[in-house]
């Protein structure tokens, strides 16, 4: 039987790909280029989480898209998006 963990907290950072540096599979925003869902600028994306879900444009993305540390999130090939295009972090922490 799998543990339950007994709070899980959800916590949503936004920015846009124009915020990101680098080409190819080395593109990343930093987790300075986020706000988060109060509306702070953010400082660091939250250690350990559960898990997290990317939506690139609104639309969900699928586990190989990205992979996110405390300081950024890399996106392959993020570079190719338009400047404007919405990017929402939602991470689940315990």
């Amino acid at each position: 039987m799998p543990i339950v963990k007994p709070f899980m907290n959800s916590l949503k950072f936004s920015s846009i790909a124009g915020n990101g540096t680098g080409t190819g599979p080395g593109y990343t925003i930093l987790a300075t280029a986020f706000t988060t869902d109060t509306g702070i600028a953010a400082t660091a994306f939250p250690s350990s989480p559960a898990y997290y879900n990317l939506y690139i444009n609104g639309q969900i993305q699928t586990a190989d898209t990205s992979t996110i540390t405390t300081a950024a999130i890399t996106i392959p090939d993020g570079d190719t998006l338009s400047p404007a295009t919405p990017i929402v972090i939602e991470i689940v922490v315990n």
